[in-house]
């Protein structure tokens, strides 16, 4: 066996000093640089070849030091040199050397320069922030999460958001700059990395932030990828001892234990799959409800918001809801904890509890001190008429069909009938295995391609109640939007020409087709993952808030509802909606807002969608014109 010279141990431990980069090149050309001044200033010194001074001395070591230094820096020096040519023949020997070494030292200077740009171009820094939000993975719904994160950051001074997500840092600051040009007081600070990889997760310092925020990435290994990222965090050695607050979307209900098993308090779950389902069967039922539901789910207006006041101790549930003049009480948060939609109206509010209010702002919900009167004759108590059998088409075919065909039987009344007709050959299958206990409605499957005119036609679309138009699967998403387009200017086509309405749902995957689709009424709601990604965002504000809307979108508890104003109060008077929200509790229900059927196709008046209305201004209903209620049924 061969040893090892002490040339090779030499050659070795350069190449190993030389491999650690520009700092180590820049040292070795000190070393060089100083070697070479020394060795001329010493050869002159020695010989005697410098030229004397003024007084005839020679010329000491340290100035014959310094001139060569001064030469190797700036090689035109040399151009005033007086002597022999012995000395100017060496001057001339250390300026070349020193244009040897400027050159390699700018060359190193660059080269490092520009491999630290690249490497900031990577965003693999660590990121020096703390109470930020970190927003893990990357998704369409990422720019939504984002704009509500900075509208609600809009009165902090200095807001940050953090993306981390296995995607260039460039294309991923250029797509948000795009998609949100105005992050208001917000920083979006964006960093590649792997969500699962717990040293990438120090890269953007989660242990110092008051949120995360776990996206699904697409694919079939979506959920799994999210439990992951979770395990990541929970389980990260160097985790912090305060509890996170996580929240995290799951597409398969079952898929939500293990996320429970592995969150346990510290995350909050978004099902995103049934979540979208439950609105759209919601939405297509109640012509105006997707208003509703944007306007509680967005910043941008009138949000939920828990609020404990002394001075509700003692007094019912009922009392609170008609002690805000610009507040709609809509339920409890016990202080044990959970949360009550519409608990009953004698429930005592004790000490520690909170109501839950619609309101503008936190520090809008206050008990006003105005003096109401109740209009007694204007209030109503008709019962409304018995709900009839519906009929409702479904057109186009994803993974959500079954859920939102299962969705819709847990709402319409017995005798009902739907019809899905699904370009997809393996759809009447899917059918059948997940929808097989339908109680309230016959199913009918239909293959064919819902962007032609005939089949539509041949549907008898008069006959239907409500039409849902779903986006495709496995297909580029502006390519499934315009399919959708194309169906939905069919459908109002025909509508029009049979003079007969229906209320239609069309889903969307891109936010940015809905201006494209030319929504003129309030029915023609696109509903996607930004429903999602709304929802997403309140809860990363307050983890509480999950629970409220759980709540309201499980056909079991409390809902919304857009109900015959009618049945409520009389028509063509004016009235306060303290009186309305009388006149609802009553029922047991929780006047919110109301829809005026004369602007519902209106854009600028929200479609005649009013929530959390001052209940001291009087308003006059007319025919068909509905009270946006949170009702059991």
């Amino acid at each position: 066996m061969s040893k090892h010279t002490l040339g090779d141990r030499l050659h070795y431990a350069f190449d190993n000093s030389m491999s650690r980069g520009t700092v180590a090149l820049i040292g070795w050309l000190a070393v060089v640089s100083m070697v070479l001044i020394l060795m001329v200033a010493l050869l002159v010194w020695v010989t005697g070849i410098a030229p004397q001074d003024d007084s005839g001395a020679s010329m000491p070591f340290a100035r014959l030091a310094w001139m060569s230094l001064m030469r190797t820096l700036d090689p035109g020096t040399m151009g005033g040199d007086q002597g022999g040519w012995p000395f100017l023949f060496a001057m001339l020997g250390i300026t070349m050397g020193g244009i040897f070494v400027i050159s390699t030292l700018i060359g190193v200077l660059t080269t490092g320069i520009e491999a630290r740009i690249d490497e900031l171009r990577k965003g693999r820094s660590r990121v020096v922030e703390s109470g930020h939000t970190v927003i893990l993975g990357w998704s369409p719904q990422i720019f939504a999460i984002i704009s509500e994160l900075c509208e609600a950051n809009a009165n902090q001074r200095r807001g940050c958001v953090v993306v981390l997500g296995d995607k260039d840092k460039v294309e991923m600051e250029d797509a948000i700059r795009s998609r949100v040009p105005d992050t208001k007081t917000t920083r979006v600070v964006c960093r590649s990395g792997n969500p699962n990889d717990l040293a990438d997760l120090e890269i953007a310092s989660i242990h110092e932030s008051k949120c995360i925020v776990v996206l699904s990435p697409e694919g079939e290994t979506s959920d799994s990828n999210v439990i992951k990222t979770l395990l990541a965090i929970t389980n990260n050695p160097n985790r912090r001892k305060e509890p996170y607050h996580v929240v995290a979307e799951i597409r398969e209900p079952r898929n939500m234990e293990v996320a429970r098993l592995v969150g346990k308090d510290e995350v909050e779950l978004v099902l995103a799959g049934d979540l979208i389902s439950r609105v759209t069967v919601q939405t297509c039922r109640q012509s105006g409800l997707s208003v509703v539901y944007l306007e509680l789910l967005d910043f941008g207006g009138d949000e939920i918001y828990f609020h404990e006041e002394p001075a509700l101790v003692g007094k019912t549930f009922g009392d609170s809801l008609l002690l805000y003049e610009d507040s709609s009480v809509i339920g409890l948060r016990p202080r044990e904890g959970g949360v009550l939609v519409n608990p009953p109206m004698d429930r005592v509010i004790a000490a520690g509890d909170k109501i839950i209010a619609v309101s503008e702002d936190d520090d809008t919900v206050r008990i006003s001190s105005k003096v109401y009167k109740i209009d007694e004759t204007a209030i109503r108590l008709a019962q409304p008429a018995q709900p009839k059998p519906e009929r409702t088409l479904i057109l186009g075919w994803n993974w959500r069909a079954p859920r939102i065909v299962n969705e819709l039987d847990q709402y319409v009344p017995a005798g009902s009938a739907i019809t899905v007709v699904s370009p997809d050959a393996d759809a009447p299958e899917a059918l059948a295995k997940h929808s097989g206990g339908l109680k309230n409605q016959t199913l009918a499957v239909h293959n064919g391609d819902t962007t032609e005119r005939a089949l539509l036609e041949s549907l008898d679309l008069p006959s239907y109640d409500h039409v849902i138009l779903l986006c495709a699967d496995g297909v580029d998403p502006r390519e499934a939007d315009a399919r959708t387009l194309m169906t939905l200017l069919h459908l109002r086509d025909i509508a029009d020409r049979s003079k007969h309405q229906f209320s239609i749902v069309s889903e969307m995957l891109d936010v940015r087709d809905r201006a494209l689709a030319e929504v003129t009424r309030a029915d023609d709601f696109i509903v996607g993952d930004r429903l999602v990604a709304l929802l997403m965002a309140q809860v990363a504000e307050n983890k509480e808030l999950n629970a409220v809307f759980q709540d309201l979108f499980d056909p079991d508890g409390s809902e919304i509802y857009l109900k015959l104003a009618s049945n409520y109060v009389a028509l063509g008077t004016p009235v306060t909606f303290y009186t309305v929200v009388e006149a609802a509790r009553r029922r047991g229900e929780i006047a919110i807002g109301y829809r005026k059927k004369a602007q519902a196709n209106d854009a600028s008046a929200a479609y005649g969608v009013v929530v959390n209305p001052v209940k001291s201004e009087k308003v006059v209903f007319k025919q068909w014109d509905r009270l946006v209620v949170v009702s059991e049924s």
